[in-house]
């Protein structure tokens, strides 16, 4: 379990064992510049194997909160306990175009002899197995996330993050990553984030779904739909509503 802190904590989070949380957020405060805060006092908690989708309108401190569970920003007030074992696949699919897909995939590595067959299974798994050699360049937007996504599940990561992996797919690619990802969770059941501006894709995807508001919880919503789900659900229309409520979305 990784632990991130600030160095002069006045809210200490527990420490949570692997075994009881894959993710704890305790009192999460991020501001720049000394502007107002992006993160407000922020407590999060997620299961191991639990998938939450991560809502709210722009600035409400989704990526921000996703950077920093990921390391890439620090933590300077408030605490984060996570799994050590962490990926992100973010919205640009990152793939370096002077290596070949399978070479991106297994990108940082240990190089031996069972790497390239590491690569091969998860580009099967994600229905890439066809285009390991092609270059980046040559990949479809939907091709590019698969071979991001690839590159995630390769680590086998304990806790897998995705910033609007799909923002930038047409809607059959998006509807066809969605249903790939829920497969994808639903073999390898690591805890997973998934920000999203989609309230569909969150009742699609999602056990939970918590909507951000000014760094805050504005809601957390358990979404017990069997899998797999629909849109002609009565019920998922009830859950959608809901979360359109809670993002200040009414209709006419």
């Amino acid at each position: 379990m990784n632990t991130l802190s600030s160095p002069a904590q006045t809210r200490p989070g527990p420490m949570v064992n692997a075994a009881d949380a894959a993710v704890t957020v305790t009192g999460l405060t991020r501001r720049f510049a000394n502007g107002p805060a992006v993160l407000d006092g922020l407590d999060l908690h997620i299961a191991p194997g639990e998938f939450v989708a991560l809502l709210g309108r722009s600035g409400s401190g989704k990526s921000t909160l996703l950077r920093m569970l990921s390391g890439l920003d620090p933590v300077t007030e408030g605490s984060v306990h996570r799994p050590d074992d962490v990926a992100v696949v973010f919205q640009e699919s990152r793939l370096l175009p002077w290596r070949r897909v399978w070479q991106n995939v297994v990108l940082g590595q240990k190089k031996d002899a069972s790497v390239r067959a590491r690569a091969e299974a998860v580009l099967q798994e994600v229905g890439l197995a066809h285009r390991s050699e092609a270059w980046p360049l040559t990949l479809s937007g939907g091709e590019a996330q698969r071979a991001a996504l690839a590159r995630a599940l390769v680590r086998e990561p304990d806790l897998l993050m995705l910033d609007e992996p799909f923002a930038a797919l047409d809607a059959l690619s998006r509807l066809r990553m969605q249903r790939l990802v829920a497969g994808l969770w639903q073999r390898h059941r690591c805890a997973v984030l998934l920000v999203t501006h989609d309230v569909d894709e969150a009742v699609l995807l999602a056990d939970r779904a918590v909507v951000l508001e000014s760094g805050r919880i504005r809601t957390d919503l358990a979404i017990p739909l069997d899998r797999p789900r629909r849109h002609t659900d009565p019920q998922f229309e009830q859950f959608r509503q809901t979360l359109l409520d809670a993002l200040g979305v009414h209709d006419d």
